[in-house]
């Protein structure tokens, strides 16, 4: 979930009932990465900055 959300149940639900193409797998598989890297590197900062509010 991005801010409440689900993308990727978002984009899967606008193609129901049918194949998807193999640069459809492909776009699905790059959204996933790029979630996966922003979940990262929002724990990260979140690591660094510590307690919030900030002071």
């Amino acid at each position: 979930m991005i801010g409440g959300y689900q993308v990727l149940k978002k984009w899967l639900a606008d193609r129901k009932g049918r194949a998807l193409t193999y640069e459809e797998v492909q776009q699905y598989q790059r959204i996933v990465r790029a979630i996966s890297e922003t979940r990262r590197l929002m724990t990260e900062i979140d690591a660094a900055i510590g307690a919030f509010p900030l002071p």
